[in-house]
C-alpha cells in the first residue's frame, strides 16, 4: 500500500482560525458553535480514521450566508469542510487542519418541483427521504438510493449511486444544475434544467464528486422519474460466488432493464438471517427488483429465473408485496448492523472497489481467498449491476497486528481492482483513506487535477487533506 500517513500542516494558523471564528460568531450568533461534542460530531463519525475536529460549526440557512462565511473564512486563510449527513465512510468530513465545519442540513427547502419537466431544485440538505415524500403524489421519485438517508448536497459531492444505479445511474446522471459557493464567497451557478448541453465545459460535472475541495453545494437541480406501474423484488440462491456473478452478467449482457441486482456472499446471507429474521438459504445470493408494466415485470421475472437456472441459480423467492419488498430491501439497507453482530465487539470498516462487469468474478473470488487467508471477517456485498461491491470488514481497531493486516488486505484489493482496469472506489470517493491509490489509478492526470484544484481555491482552504495525497503534493513542490 502507498504510504500517506504525514500531513501538511502548513495551513494551521492558530490566531488566524481563532479570528476568523470570533467574526463569524459575532455575525451569526448561536448559529456558530464551538461546543466540543457538536464539534466531534461533524468530525469522522462513521468510519475507522482517526476523530480530526473543526474548531467551529457553522449552521447557515441560505446560500447568501455561505458567501459570507467563506469570504471571512478567506480571508483569514481557515479550512472550510462542507458537511451534510456526516455518512461519508473515507473520513471525508475530517477537519485534519481545523477549520470551520459548514453543516448544511438545516438548508432542507424544497425550492422547485416541475412535474411536467420531471426535475426539481432543492437546497442541498434536503435528504433523499425527505424529497421522496415530498414527490410522492406526484407519481414520480428521485432513485439514487446510497442506503443510508443522506443529503442531496453530500450525494452530490461524493458522487453517490447505491442500489438502484444499474437502472437509473448515479448521482453524476441525476443532477441537471448546482449553486456553489466559490472559495473565494462567490456564488456561482452551473448547468440548468435543459436534459442535455453542448455549451462549453461541464462544469457541473466538476462539482459533482469533488468532495467539497472546489467549493460549496448550496442547491441543486436534480431529474425525478416516474413511479413503475408495477415493481417485484426477488431473491435467487446460487453455489458459489463466480456462478452468481456469471448470471448477473448475461442478465446485464441480455438486456434485461433490472432496476436492482444486489450480490451477498455466504457470510452476509448468514448475518442477515441472524439480524433480520430472515430464512434465506446460506449461499451467495442475488437480491432483485423489477419495474415496468405488470405485464412486463412478469416477463422480466421469467426471463431471469431462466437465466439463472442456466448458472445453477435455486430457491428463487419472489416478494410482490409492499411490506414483503420493504422487509427484503431493509435487510439489505441493514447491513452494517448485521455485520457487527458477527463479532461483537468490532469496528465496521467499509470498503469498497469497481471494476469492468467481465471481471467481476475474478475480483470477488480472488478477494474472497484473500479474505480467508487473511484471517479476516469481512463479508461481501455489492451493487453488482455496475461491477461495484463493498467489503465489510470486523476488526478489533486495539489489536495493531490485526489492523496491519486490515491495511494490507484493503491495499491489496484496491491495486487488484485498479490492475483489472477497474477503480479503488466506485462510491465511497478519495477522502483521506484512498489518497495513495489516487495516483496508481490515474497517474500523470492528477497532476491536471490538481492543475483545477489550484486554479478554483489557490488558497487550498476548501476541504483540505482529501482526495491529494501528501506524496503526490510533495512531488509538486
Amino acid at each position: 500500500m502507498i504510504s500517506d500517513t504525514e500531513v501538511d500542516t502548513s495551513l494551521v494558523d492558530g490566531t488566524g482560525i481563532a479570528e476568523a471564528v470570533e467574526k463569524l460568531r459575532n455575525r451569526f450568533g448561536q448559529a456558530v458553535s464551538v461546543n466540543e461534542t457538536i464539534r466531534k460530531q461533524h468530525a469522522n463519525i462513521t468510519t475507522w480514521h482517526p476523530v480530526q475536529s473543526p474548531n467551529a460549526v457553522f449552521f447557515p440557512r441560505s446560500t447568501d450566508e455561505v458567501s459570507e462565511a467563506v469570504r471571512i473564512c478567506a480571508e483569514h486563510n481557515v479550512p472550510i469542510i462542507p458537511f451534510g449527513a456526516g455518512t461519508s465512510l473515507e473520513g471525508n468530513v475530517n477537519a485534519p487542519f481545523g477549520g470551520v465545519s459548514i453543516d448544511l442540513s438545516g438548508m432542507s427547502e424544497i425550492l422547485a418541483v416541475n412535474e411536467e419537466d420531471m426535475d426539481c431544485v432543492v437546497q442541498a440538505g434536503v435528504t433523499r427521504k425527505q424529497l421522496n415524500e415530498y414527490v410522492k403524489a406526484t407519481g414520480l421519485f428521485f432513485p439514487i438510493d446510497p442506503g443510508a438517508n443522506a443529503t442531496l448536497g453530500g450525494m452530490a459531492s461524493t458522487r453517490a449511486s447505491g442500489t438502484n444505479a444499474v437502472r437509473y445511474g448515479t448521482m453524476r446522471e441525476n443532477v441537471l444544475g448546482l449553486t456553489v459557493v466559490m472559495a473565494d464567497g462567490s456564488i456561482r451557478k452551473t448547468g440548468g434544467r435543459a436534459r442535455k448541453s453542448a455549451a462549453g465545459y461541464d462544469m457541473t460535472r466538476l462539482f459533482v464528486g469533488a468532495e467539497g475541495t472546489l467549493g460549496v453545494i448550496t442547491e441543486l437541480t436534480v431529474r425525478l422519474h416516474g413511479v413503475p406501474q408495477a415493481i417485484s423484488s426477488a431473491t435467487c440462491s446460487f453455489p458459489d460466488l463466480l456462478s452468481a456473478c456469471n448470471a448477473v452478467i448475461s442478465t446485464i449482457r441480455f438486456g434485461l432493464p433490472i432496476a436492482r441486482i444486489e450480490l451477498l456472499d455466504e457470510i452476509q446471507i448468514r448475518a442477515c438471517n441472524l439480524h433480520s429474521k430472515m430464512s434465506i438459504p446460506e449461499q451467495p445470493t442475488l437480491f432483485l427488483e423489477f419495474h415496468g408494466t405488470d405485464a412486463g415485470v412478469v416477463e422480466q421475472v421469467e426471463l431471469f429465473e431462466e437465466i439463472a437456472r442456466e448458472w445453477s441459480g435455486s430457491d428463487f423467492g419472489r416478494a410482490l408485496r409492499p411490506e414483503d419488498r420493504s422487509r427484503l430491501w431493509q435487510a439489505r439497507h441493514d447491513v452494517y448492523w448485521a455485520c457487527l453482530a458477527l463479532r461483537p465487539g468490532s469496528k465496521f470498516i467499509a470498503t469498497d472497489v469497481c471494476v469492468p462487469i467481465s471481471r467481476l468474478g475474478d475480483c470477488m473470488v480472488q478477494t474472497q481467498k484473500d479474505i480467508l487467508e487473511t484471517g479476516l471477517v469481512a463479508p461481501i456485498v455489492g451493487h453488482v449491476g455496475d461491477g461495484n461491491f463493498h467489503v465489510s470488514v470486523m476488526a478489533d481497531i486495539n489489536d495493531a497486528g490485526e489492523m496491519q493486516r486490515i491495511d494490507d488486505f484493503i491495499g491489496r484489493l484496491n491495486l487488484r481492482a485498479i490492475e483489472m482496469e477497474g477503480t479503488c472506489t466506485g462510491e465511497h470517493g478519495i477522502g483521506q483513506g484512498k489518497r495513495g491509490f489516487l495516483l496508481r489509478e490515474h497517474g500523470d492526470n492528477v497532476e491536471s487535477m490538481w492543475a483545477v484544484k489550484r486554479a478554483l481555491d489557490p488558497g487550498n482552504i476548501m476541504n483540505p487533506g482529501k482526495i491529494f495525497a501528501t506524496t503526490f503534493l510533495e512531488r509538486l513542490r
